[in-house]
């Protein structure tokens, strides 16, 4: 250790127990290599330096007190070193990597340079006021820097550099943010700041900004802040000042900041499935408000923009009295034809037009928002007893919420909804059959009780044809049925007609047209495979097509004018087959099964998908949902219902999700095993 002051006899021990830990067979080696202070002769030896103690006798007191302090200091270091190591687990390897917290302030040291001027090496100018930074913070925090300065560029070598287009406040809290990963984003400042952050692609900072700017969204500026971020290219921006807007589209259309939205804006707008819309007709209505504000610069929109509105869904009278009216659309052969395609549709639809096709696809499928909701009722899981509860499903927002219970539980019961209301007919309550009714009325959030039918049973099946409900099949302890009862809205009574050929416990029904279908079920001894159709006209049940497989427990549902029939149990065991029924061929054909088996199942259509709810797959109670799209011939998982539920009755109602009031505490969850 030539030329340096050698540590107190203490301090080397240390050294030598702190290697011993690391390297046993160092021990001697250090322990001879190091130099001692010998306290007999008074004089300090050193190869290089022959200096007697005397020639520093006046100071050789604070000398002492100054050795034994840094004496001290050094051997607490070496024992805090040594308690480090010990606690480590050491292997054979001959290095290891150390790391001190203490580096991960350099930001923070870096920003007190920067404020106090240390070592900047660069002079960023912006309208006049000169920031003095540093080039490594700056490339290494600020991507439009970091090309600057690492790509060759004239600037690249510059002590001083202009910005220019950037206000400079904006400028600052960039400089800043860089070096602390911090700004303040207030009403007055974000759009400069996101202009800035943009330009600088300072992208984390730009996306606050962002998100900043959604929180404060409101009808009078979100058409606004949608063309600023358009401007900017703002993608998030765009997407979230867009889903504000559909959300109230009905409000915007009500404000002069309706007139500003562009023509390409406004047909993204109304292309949507996710329009917040009540009714088609509404649609219609703000295009035509639209094009009238300037007649001259948008009536060349008009066919494109039309093309967009889903004319068949609105309500017939509307499209024969005024939509065929306007001298707007009168005046404009594409338009007309759009309007013809229109009625075609509603005319097939009331059966007035058989030879035509009428138009598929999307401009018959309803927007989520009109599209109405799913309600799951009743049914009975794993514990065996029945529900009260009901679920709601929310297209736009695939999720599944609890509504008002029931007043009764149900388990096998038949559900329908007509004009907005929901009807729970029948079924079992874990201790008897039941014959009474009630209805969900939304106006209300509430269940009423209803006039009973005149015969108990579970396992019916309700559907409606032209007004009245059709309570149909079913079964008790004892019996399968083949009585069918019709239910007065209007009068609130309840009416026997015509019985079926068959009985029919667990039975399928569907309205279609002019007819009421009841498809498989249970005679008493095995499932049916047999089906038949009810006119109320001549009030006679008529057979039909049998189906492929023997069904009971089944459901059934309609979409583009043909029956849809899924899983159910046949003699054996649940099934996972679907079939589809063309009634202008008499023909059951099978389709691509449901991912799952599904007896107790129930179904129903909404937004021009088939939806299939729960079930029974021979080991469990379901909560699994899944959607048939019939234009890809393809199921798909969407949002499960909360609990398990088989033997639910399943309907789609024409109600809007605002209406609903959401229910956080049900009675009666269930298990699924």
């Amino acid at each position: 250790m030539s030329g340096e002051t050698p540590l107190g006899a203490a301090n080397n021990s240390n050294i030598v127990d702190l290697l011993s830990t690391l390297n046993p067979a160092a021990t001697a080696a250090t322990a001879a290599s190091t130099t001692t202070l010998t306290p007999s002769t008074g004089t300090m030896r050193n190869d290089d330096l022959n200096v007697d103690s005397s020639d520093f006798r006046p100071a050789n007191r604070l000398l002492s007190q100054r050795q034994a302090l840094n004496n001290s200091k050094q051997l607490e270091s070496l024992r805090e070193q040594q308690q480090q190591l010990q606690s480590m687990e050491i292997d054979d390897q001959q290095a290891f990597e150390v790391s001190f917290t203490k580096h991960s302030n350099a930001f923070h040291t870096l920003f007190e340079f920067y404020q106090d001027q240390i070592l900047c090496d660069v002079e960023i100018v912006c309208d006049k006021q000169i920031f003095l930074c540093h080039k490594v913070v700056l490339a290494a925090t600020i991507p439009y820097f970091r090309s600057m300065f690492t790509l060759g560029m004239l600037e690249a070598d510059k002590r001083r550099i202009e910005i220019q287009d950037i206000n400079q406040n904006s400028l600052k809290t960039i400089i800043e943010f860089a070096y602390t990963a911090k700004a303040m984003i207030t009403i007055e400042n974000v759009q400069h700041l996101l202009f800035a952050s943009t330009v600088l692609q300072t992208e984390d900072l730009a996306e606050a900004c962002s998100s900043f700017l959604r929180q404060h969204l409101s009808l009078t500026n979100c058409t606004e802040i949608r063309q600023y971020a358009e401007l900017l290219n703002r993608k998030s921006l765009i997407d979230l000042a867009d889903e504000f807007i559909r959300d109230h589209f009905l409000d915007i259309i009500q404000i002069d900041d309706f007139y500003k939205i562009s023509y390409k804006h406004l047909k993204v707008l109304i292309a949507s499935p996710d329009l917040g819309i009540l009714d088609e007709k509404d649609v219609y209505d703000a295009v035509i408000k639209w094009v009238k504000h300037d007649p001259r610069e948008r009536a060349i929109y008009l066919a494109d923009l039309l093309q967009e509105v889903k004319l068949p869904l609105i309500n017939t009278e509307y499209l024969l009295t005024v939509i065929s009216q306007e001298e707007l659309i009168r005046t404009n052969l594409t338009c007309r034809d759009l309007l013809d395609d229109a009625k075609v549709h509603i005319f097939k639809r009331a059966n007035l037009l058989t030879t035509s096709k009428s138009p598929m696809g999307p401009k018959i499928i309803p927007r989520k928002t009109a599209a109405g909701v799913l309600l799951c009722v009743g049914g009975r899981g794993a514990t065996g007893d029945p529900f009260k509860s009901v679920e709601c499903y929310d297209l736009r927002h695939d999720r599944w919420f609890y509504i008002s219970e029931m007043t009764t539980r149900r388990r096998h019961v038949g559900v329908c909804a007509v004009n907005g209301r929901v009807y729970a007919i029948g079924g079992h309550d874990g201790n008897v059959h039941l014959n009474s009714a009630e209805v969900f009325d939304p106006q209300t959030n509430r269940w009423e009780p209803l006039a009973p039918m005149n015969t108990w049973r579970r396992g019916i099946a309700v559907g409606c044809l032209g007004g009245p409900l059709y309570a149909v099949g079913g079964l008790d302890d004892s019996t399968c049925f083949d009585t069918v009862e019709r239910y007065d809205i209007e009068h609130n009574t309840w009416s026997a007609v015509a019985s079926m050929s068959t009985p029919r416990g667990g039975v399928a029904v569907a309205a279609l047209k002019s007819y009421l279908y009841a498809c498989g079920g249970n005679d008493g001894s095995s499932s049916l495979n047999s089906c038949e159709r009810y006119c109320p006209s001549y009030d006679k049940w008529t057979p039909i097509a049998p189906m492929n497989k023997r069904r009971a427990g089944a459901s059934v549902t309609v979409l583009n004018n043909r029956l849809y029939i899924l899983g159910g149990f046949d003699d054996n065991s649940p099934l996972d087959s679907v079939e589809c029924f063309d009634p202008d061929t008499n023909i059951w054909t099978m389709i691509p099964s449901m991912t799952s088996c599904r007896g107790g199942v129930g179904s129903a259509t909404l937004g021009g998908r088939i939806y299939s709810v729960g079930g029974h797959d021979g080991t469990t109670y379901l909560k699994t949902v899944e959607a048939f799209d019939a234009e890809y011939q393809q199921w798909t998982s969407v949002a499960s219902i909360n609990i398990c539920r088989a033997g639910a009755g399943v309907s789609q109602c024409d109600i809007s999700i605002s209406q609903l009031c959401e229910v956080k505490n049900p009675t009666n969850p269930s298990s699924c095993v």
